[in-house]
């Protein structure tokens, strides 16, 4: 796929992409009420509606942005995007000119500038239960993607490993690479349990086992750990709250957040937004999705 120069003088780099899935032109069968959603900018009370069918239904990320789908008038899904992070190893296998090097605090400060007005990342993302499986998702992202009106917009998405959704969308994605954690963590998980790192009840099981004060003085090593390495835990709605709220948490919500910053490898995807520059209605039926290629511009 041809990418155009950025004013920084990046380039894309096709070899550091995945394969792109495209739209075949076979008859499917198709859900009727397709016709009748339509995409739109919302607000955080659309959110509020949805979200507890969202695994991350507690926080938002910073910058929130609201789209939802709508049928006959209803919420039936909210997308929200967000700020970008300023740094991200997978973002500069596509953009190499991007990744820092030899730099004075003006052109680092510079990337930051840049990056937030070249890119928005896709944070949440959820569809009513009973509108899953008919094409609803993809078609959602492709015109958010566009309505959003910047260069790229980014996701970062474990599922798209084994759901398609992002592909068929038009984002490209790289290889899944290690958490930024993952040496770190794998460490910590040997020195202090024999269970395997990957089996979730194993590891909790393994702590609730030991005596009480030891059991107690494991409990709290972990909860150290997870903080210090936890980026979650240092930006949004829990910035503030310091280590009060990890020390509040359970064995179980300990164990998975420690498995989550050292085992998670979700896939990071980029579209390119064919439509940058043009003036793209902020309401639009969801099968304009249909009239042209993924990534070809919209034709409306």
């Amino acid at each position: 796929m041809p990418f155009a120069e950025t004013s920084t003088g990046a380039f894309e780099r096709p070899d550091a992409l995945e394969t792109l899935i495209e739209r075949a032109d076979a008859p499917v069968a198709r859900f009727s009420l397709l016709d009748d959603m339509i995409v739109e900018r919302g607000d955080k009370s659309d959110w509020e509606l949805l979200h507890d069918l969202h695994y991350k239904a507690e926080n938002l990320p910073i910058g929130p942005r609201f789209w939802k789908l709508t049928l006959f008038g209803e919420t039936i899904g909210v997308l929200v995007t967000a700020n970008p992070k300023g740094l991200l190893k997978e973002r500069h296998l596509v953009f190499p000119h991007m990744k820092p090097g030899r730099e004075t605090k003006t052109t680092n400060t510079y990337r930051y500038v840049f990056v937030n007005q070249n890119f928005r990342v896709i944070s949440r993302f959820v569809v009513d239960t009973m509108y899953r499986g008919i094409g609803a998702g993809y078609r959602m992202m492709n015109l958010v993607a566009r309505m959003e009106g910047l260069t790229y917009m980014e996701i970062q998405s474990s599922m798209s490993k084994f759901n398609l959704f992002g592909q068929k969308a038009g984002f490209r994605f790289v290889r899944p690479l290690n958490a930024n954690k993952y040496e770190i963590g794998m460490k910590f998980f040997r020195k202090n349990f024999q269970a395997s790192p990957q089996d979730y009840q194993a590891l909790v099981d393994e702590l609730n086992a030991h005596p009480p004060a030891q059991r107690d003085a494991l409990l709290q090593l972990c909860k150290d750990h997870y903080y210090r390495h936890s980026a979650l835990e240092k930006t949004g709605n829990n910035r503030d709250k310091g280590q009060d709220r990890v020390n509040a948490m359970s064995v179980e919500t300990i164990i998975k957040g420690i498995q989550q910053i050292t085992l998670a490898s979700p896939m990071y995807g980029v579209f390119v937004n064919p439509d940058k520059g043009r003036s793209v209605p902020q309401r639009l039926p969801l099968t304009a999705f249909d009239a042209q290629k993924p990534t070809e511009k919209l034709h409306v």
